[in-house]
């Protein structure tokens, strides 16, 4: 979009926030690099020029603005709809793969050249992998200098950089100003907490924006009904999990608010930070662009009364995908309770344990190669079942199958169909929660098809997916629209006394496929967080 310069000024003079994070606005006489909606007065239309990415922005000299702090907004949403090589090396750097492994590592889980890699990154957003790691790591020390007390030298390696130098550097050139100023700017009530109070180690307070409107409903109310004890709840109007990390392991808590989504992390390791960030942000659809989904679905007329009575439904994914593939193979056939039982079994049995002090969660859930040498005899399932449970984390164990945020998404859901006892409908709610493919579809789900009837749209399969030609490419966002006519739990923003019991409903679960029955379906400081 920042091409398109007439497009961006007329953003820019509205201060459209639903452009946040599609392009950044460079002002040449102040050097200073904003997001569209920034509160200041626009600069003069011959002052601005446009880049795509805040690293573009500080590559060119920019400095980032102090009023909107533009490395704040919402990732851009071309990240999550695209399945080229720019968008998926883009989700593998908010992963924090540069990091961990430098270009070379990026290069090997794409499969290209480290050159081809850069050239198309420098074509599109205007910075090479380098410089856009580096921004995220920029981001992540500013988060670390005003939400903990940690020594500077602490958070300089905490936040990725190699030296204490480096980090003195960047922050200086993207804040204009040192670490210990940007620390001394916090508010004099909290700056001594913050500096000098020793808090809570590893537990940061954030904010995680969106872009308006967000429908919490079914987002937290799938997560919280499909939860599984151990390493889910609902708690206190938050859905909270555990996370297995590159560096540790860490504790999320995600509590909807009317304008962003309050984000309580406890890590073990403060270099997952990061990591930790852009994996809630996934779960919860936080950088979809609602109102380009919601307009594309409302040209179909039979559509758009649910788009316009609640607005803004997110698919709600996950924070890991092979973990997410084990869940749904585990659903097959059963209810969601019986689901949640055979999941909790594997997480008692074979998860690694964790403290939670605030709450009740207790595992992570256990990883591939700890599933992958259990006893198959030991797993409560039919013969067919067990031998499509064990296939799957074999191949998720050995590397033969990778589930990453790194997929092309038709490959992968073609690697899914090639095992043995995984029809369409499990390839495609893989895709659609786990891989993050907004334009799978469940045509053969009976909660989709039991919708279709009552809305008047085609209930058979084929003519079904025809119909939906016309949502592409957001058929996932769709089918949220057309779960929600039921009445079951996952619909519904749980209640603060505690989680709904999804067996409690008689109606056959939206996420159920045909012909089975499958359910699946305060501390001080509080920041902003891309």
């Amino acid at each position: 979009m920042h091409t398109d310069t007439e497009r961006c000024v007329r953003a820019v003079q509205s201060k459209d926030a639903r452009f946040d994070g599609w392009f950044f606005t460079a002002v040449t006489t102040t050097r200073i690099y904003c997001r569209p909606s920034c509160p200041v007065v626009p600069p003069k239309p011959q002052n601005m020029t446009f880049y795509p990415s805040a690293a573009a922005c500080q590559q060119a000299g920019f400095r980032a603005c102090k009023r909107c702090r533009p490395d704040t907004s919402p990732g851009s949403p071309e990240w999550n709809h695209r399945a080229d090589l720019v968008a998926r090396a883009m989700r593998l750097i908010g992963d924090g793969v540069v990091d961990r492994d430098g270009v070379p590592g990026l290069a090997t889980r794409l499969g290209y050249s480290t050159r081809q890699i850069e050239r198309q990154l420098l074509a599109e957003l205007g910075a090479g992998p380098l410089a856009l790691a580096r921004a995220q790591r920029a981001q992540t020390a500013r988060l670390l200098i005003e939400t903990t007390p940690l020594p500077m030298a602490e958070i300089a390696f905490a936040a990725g950089f190699s030296s204490i130098r480096t980090f003195n550097d960047t922050v200086r050139e993207v804040f204009a100003l040192s670490p210990s100023e940007l620390r001394a700017r916090l508010p004099r009530n909290r700056a001594g907490a913050t500096a000098g109070t020793p808090g809570t180690p590893g537990v940061l307070n954030l904010r995680l924006p969106f872009r308006a409107p967000l429908n919490p409903d079914n987002l937290f109310g799938h997560l919280a009904a499909t939860a599984v004890p151990g390493v889910e709840e609902w708690r206190d109007g938050a859905y909270r999990r555990t996370l297995r990390l590159p560096y540790g392991h860490g504790i999320a808590g995600l509590t909807p608010m009317p304008d962003h989504i309050a984000c309580r992390l406890t890590l073990s390791d403060l270099r997952d930070l990061s990591v930790a960030i852009s994996r809630c942000r996934r779960l919860l659809d936080l950088d979809a662009d609602p109102v380009a989904v919601d307009g594309q679905l409302r040209t179909d007329p039979l559509l758009a009364p649910l788009v316009d009575k609640a607005p803004g439904r997110r698919v709600p994914r996950t924070v890991d995908e092979a973990e997410f593939a084990v869940r749904a193979v585990l659903g097959q056939q059963v209810s969601t309770a019986a689901a949640r039982t055979h999941a909790a079994r594997l997480v008692t049995a074979h998860g690694d344990p964790v403290d939670d002090p605030e709450g009740g969660l207790t595992h992570l859930f256990p990883s591939p190669e700890a599933l992958a040498a259990l006893d198959p005899e030991s797993l409560a399932m039919p013969c067919t079942r067990r031998t499509t449970f064990t296939t799957l984390v074999s191949q998720l164990a050995e590397g033969t199958l990778h589930l990453g945020v790194e997929n092309d998404w038709a490959q992968a859901r073609a690697r899914l169909l090639a095992l043995p006892g995984f029809g369409p409908w499990t390839a495609d709610v893989i895709a659609m929660r786990a891989l993050g493919d907004p334009d799978a579809f469940l045509p053969t789900d009976l909660g989709i098809r039991r919708a279709a009837r009552e809305l008047g749209l085609p209930s058979t399969p084929a003519a079904l997916t025809a119909r939906a030609a016309a949502w592409r490419p957001w058929r996932a966002y769709a089918v949220q629209y057309l779960w929600a006519t039921d009445t079951h739990p996952i619909n519904f923003l749980p209640s603060q006394a505690g989680t709904p019991n999804p067996a409690r409903t008689t109606k056959p679960t939206p996420g159920t496929h045909a012909p089975r029955t499958s359910r699946t379906p305060r501390t001080s400081r509080i920041k902003d967080a891309q």
